[in-house]
């Protein structure tokens, strides 16, 4: 899903910038005051693995391991991809300017950057080192340059690569309003020799950018090669992607990429130009194979818990959670997923244009029994707004007892019908009930636990009068082909998550109900389509503070939005992976997945 991540630092309570602050000669006192805004690698409870250790257990060299997994990734281009797939496939086959080692989810150390970027007294400029030594895999066989990062990033605005978060970068000069027809250069972006990179901002927005650079965008790009691809529309790239980190997908002498066969399967193996002296991965496997057409999960998760040299991707059903959590303890792990699972509801299509109807379906939703389809108090806690624990402004927004509107609370977590109707009366519909004869589209993902989430949140709306018909469909084709789409008319997205780009509120919540987002075509992460100008305005004065005043003011953003009630937030959640005994599996706690670049062999 998007992140739909998918993800630099303030220490604490800021913990997002803190190389950053540090770089520019920062206060130490900025957003320190709160331990409890970072986000633990692993879960503290109900994990039957502590990821942290197993980071760092010496692994054993080569070995083939074999993913099973519901979905295909939406894309492998790093200046595409945007979903939990796709970012378990770009970080370890991409080198982006900083990534996230397993067991810190918080500090972002330097990837293909040489060091911590320099920020401007000012906040308007942003320094990276570009690290020597890296080289992209064949067919380029070359060194990396910071005209690739360059490149990159000017890419990323065409409509033919179609960046999916844009907002992260607009303050940069010359950052295109629009997506661009072709790739146009960025006059703010300067490369004075091959190993720097320069980003001039049009405001003091040095601390966030100098954040987002761990994003999939800042992976180089090699513009001799992919310019052709990328004259086409959509670009070709996807298919012919060079990688420059310890895998790549398996291709030929053309750069095809051999190794992936869409809804099938992904074959990475090891890239031959990789140098361990320039990375911090081990990169211990020969090669992992991706089986994307794994639909059964049930069927998909006993395979992996039964055999050998396997894994399962993420979520398994309810009761194969259960079964792990209290039977076989040693086979999996759990990951703060650092964001929320949520209903959106479409904010252009009547009645949902009605924040009072909105809050009706709040008020009146049994959001523990979308919980139980997802496996229950084993998986999530139940949300009062939108921040999740242990992130920074979740205190500020409320913390676990949330703002303090009646329609989602504490008191009323299984559905309160009598407070619903009362909010349907206020809509005006006097009955307390909908009455009029439309049919709604609800799309949601073929597999559980997806599938049965949808099914409760189905009944859910139904128990108000409206009438609903639920589509299912490949997980993928979810976002890129239904609730991204404005035009497929999706009153509601039956399996919408989100989950941190970077460990700030920004990133948690300004893609997805920023109406200064919305695109005027390709896909719209905002997918309750909201625009609300006390919300845009609070954003983009949230978006240039720092320290305490930052958190403070988007935990105030955060009780706006879940007053406008554009969706049922139902689980802050916890991702479960599993795998086989023989299988020494390491996750990442930034992407929520499993970390290829760390697992290895018993």
């Amino acid at each position: 899903m998007p992140r739909s991540v998918l993800r630099f630092v303030l220490a604490g309570a800021l913990a997002v910038l803190a190389f950053a602050v540090v770089a520019c000669g920062g206060d130490d006192n900025n957003g320190s005051s709160s331990s409890s805004s970072t986000t633990k690698a692993t879960s503290s409870s109900d994990v039957g693995t502590d990821n942290t250790k197993a980071a760092n257990v010496e692994g054993k060299k080569g070995g083939k391991i074999t993913m099973l997994a519901g979905s295909d990734v939406d894309f492998l281009d790093p200046g595409h991809s945007y979903y939990t797939q796709g970012y378990m496939v770009v970080y370890p086959t991409q080198r982006t300017l900083y990534s996230f080692k397993p067991q810190d989810s918080v500090k972002p150390v330097p990837d293909l950057a040489a060091s911590d970027p320099e920020i401007s007294a000012d906040k308007k400029t942003v320094t990276v080192k570009i690290r020597p030594g890296v080289k992209f895999s064949p067919p380029v066989n070359r060194a990396v340059t910071s005209k690739d990062v360059k490149y990159a990033f000017e890419r990323f605005f065409s409509v033919n690569v179609g960046g999916q978060y844009p907002a992260f970068f607009s303050s940069i000069e010359g950052a295109p309003a629009e997506p661009t027809k072709g790739v146009k250069p960025i006059s703010g972006i300067e490369t004075p020799d091959d190993q720097t990179i320069v980003f001039h901002l049009k405001e003091a927005a040095g601390v966030p950018v100098a954040a987002a650079l761990v994003m999939p965008v800042s992976a180089p790009v090699p513009e001799d090669y992919a310019k052709k691809f990328d004259a086409k529309n959509p670009s070709t790239y996807n298919t012919h992607v060079v990688a420059t980190g310890p895998y790549m997908v398996k291709n030929d002498a053309d750069g095809n990429t051999v190794g992936y066969k869409a809804g099938k399967s992904i074959d990475l193996v090891r890239n031959p130009n990789w140098d361990a002296s320039t990375d911090y991965r081990p990169a211990y496997l020969d090669e992992v194979e991706m089986r994307t057409n794994a639909s059964d999960a049930n069927v998909a998760s006993e395979q992996v818990l039964s055999g050998t040299h396997m894994l399962f991707d993420a979520n398994p059903p309810a009761n194969i959670i259960k079964k792990v959590a209290t039977e076989i303890k040693d086979q999996y792990v759990q990951v703060p997923s650092g964001g929320y699972r949520y209903f959106p509801m479409t904010t252009t299509i009547k009645p949902f244009d009605n924040v009072n109807v909105r809050r009706a379906v709040l008020a009146g939703f049994d959001r523990n029994a979308a919980r139980l389809a997802r496996g229950g108090k084993f998986t999530a806690d139940l949300p009062t707004h939108f921040l999740p624990p242990d992130f920074p402004g979740f205190e500020e927004a409320g913390g676990y007892d949330g703002p303090g509107f009646d329609f989602l609370s504490k008191k009323n977590e299984q559905g309160d019908p009598a407070l619903a109707a009362e909010y349907m009366k206020k809509a005006g519909y006097p009955s307390g009930k909908y009455t009029g004869n439309e049919e709604f589209l609800m799309v949601s993902a073929n597999v559980d636990p997806n599938k049965a989430q949808a099914e409760v949140a189905k009944a859910q709306f139904e128990k108000l009068g409206f009438k609903f018909r639920l589509r299912l469909v490949p997980q993928d084709a979810v976002y890129n082909d239904w609730c991204q789409v404005p035009e497929k008319k999706v009153a509601v997205c039956g399996g919408a998550g989100w989950f941190k780009d970077f460990v700030d509120p920004q990133s948690m919540l300004e893609p997805v109900f920023a109406g200064y987002t919305i695109p005027k075509s390709g896909l719209n992460n905002n997918m309750a389509q909201l625009r609300d100008p006390k919300v845009d305005a609070a954003m983009k004065k949230a978006a240039l503070l720092d320290g305490p005043e930052r958190l403070k003011a988007w935990g105030e953003i955060d009780k706006m939005i879940t007053n406008d009630a554009p969706a049922v937030p139902f689980v802050w959640d916890k991702t479960t992976l599993l795998r086989s005994k023989d299988v020494n599996g390491v996750a990442n706690g930034y992407t929520t997945t499993w970390d290829f670049s760390f697992t290895s062999l018993k």
